[in-house]
């Protein structure tokens, strides 16, 4: 089943490389929302910008997939007399990679560009040399000399500070940027709906195609919008740690790799029931398939819609993903393929009123 066509991956080039910082993901909700809009009957936003598009509405029975919207970036904390900006986290950005990254500061008047500046290494003598950077060294350099520059370009603490690399196919083999974590996977429930508009699937309940806010501060924009939806089941997919690259442990980590197809995780907040139907759908249609373990909770907006309502049966479906929460992540274009497919076959497995329930009493 061919899943990314040419229109599909324009969009996915036009939604990754919007900026969607966590608590300002407006922009992106936008895209997101005006390609989904043909694939489905209705739509909602709820107060802090999440959004649904739902396809056979009014059912009794509701099915959630969902993903995340959001980015990690930085807050600008403080401007110095002498024009410099220090930041803070929004989400789990990772210091390590800022020094000599370029920036766009999001302002009232647009963005303002700047560097992460770092001391050059001739400059740095004995320990000082190999010293790595830290959230309380990290600074941003924008030409100004004095704050009053800095406020005059529209700056103020508060400011949210992302960064501008953009996507790019890598040797045809790979998707590379920043935001795959968790973007791919809207693009991946989007096509969902595309697949079943265009293969004019009719479910026998209400589908809502979520993209969630807030995640990556808590699993915030799910727990809002599992309770405004209270569905029944809930498929979600994020990213995942491709553990065979240099300097990570699969034996410790989990034995994944990418392009050898998305993963289930197995957890207290995955449901078992719901998870062998993923699995025993993915052997009948073919669809490679990773397993990986969480020992407590998975990280991820599952466990938001699994402990709300009094228990949603829940499930992970994940891509995997190099160099997470760096600006050059990577997912293997067989990966996504397969993730939708993965997705929108094991929602043609679910039936009206399907009973997830472990067991009943006669």
């Amino acid at each position: 089943m061919s899943t990314v066509t040419r229109k599909a991956e324009k969009f996915l080039f036009e939604y990754l490389n919007n900026a969607s910082p966590t608590g300002f993901e407006a922009p992106g909700q936008k895209l997101w929302l005006d390609y989904i809009r043909p694939y489905v009957n209705e739509y909602e936003i709820d107060n802090y910008g999440t959004v649904m598009g739902i396809i056979n509405p009014g059912q009794p029975y509701k099915v959630v997939i969902e993903a995340h919207a959001d980015e990690i970036s930085w807050f600008v904390n403080y401007i110095s007399d002498d024009g410099f900006i220090n930041v803070i986290r929004n989400g789990g950005s990772d210091h390590i990679i800022a020094p000599s990254k370029r920036v766009n500061i999001h302002t009232k008047k647009g963005f303002v560009t700047g560097v992460f500046g770092w001391p050059a290494i001739h400059t740095r003598r004995g320990g000082d040399k190999e010293k790595l950077p830290s959230i309380k060294t990290l600074f941003i350099d924008v030409g100004a000399n004095t704050k009053k520059e800095v406020l005059a370009m529209g700056i103020h603490v508060g400011c949210v500070v992302t960064y501008p690399d953009e996507l790019i196919l890598m040797n045809n083999r790979y998707y590379v940027g920043r935001a795959l974590d968790n973007k791919m996977g809207g693009f991946c429930i989007a096509e969902v709906a595309r697949l079943l508009h265009k293969n004019k699937v009719k479910l026998p309940y209400s589908l809502y195609v979520v993209n969630s806010v807030q995640e990556e501060v808590g699993l915030r924009g799910a727990q809002m919008i599992a309770q405004r939806i209270k569905p029944n089941v809930a498929i979600v997919t994020d990213v995942t740690h491709d553990t065979h690259t240099p300097m990570l442990s699969p034996k410790e980590l989990g034995d994944i790799k990418t392009g050898a197809g998305p993963t289930v995780t197995y957890g207290p907040a995955v449901h078992n029931k719901l998870q062998d139907l993923i699995v025993n759908t993915a052997k009948q249609k073919k669809i490679p398939l990773q397993r990986e373990a969480a020992s407590r909770s998975t990280g991820t907006d599952t466990d938001a819609f699994a402990y709300s309502n009094e228990g949603v049966p829940s499930a992970l479906i994940s891509l995997p993903l190099r160099y997470m929460h760096t600006t050059v992540e990577m997912a293997h274009k067989d990966d996504v393929k397969n993730v939708i497919r993965l997705i929108y076959e094991t929602l043609r497995k679910i039936k009206k009123d399907h009973d997830f329930k472990y067991f009943s009493i006669d």
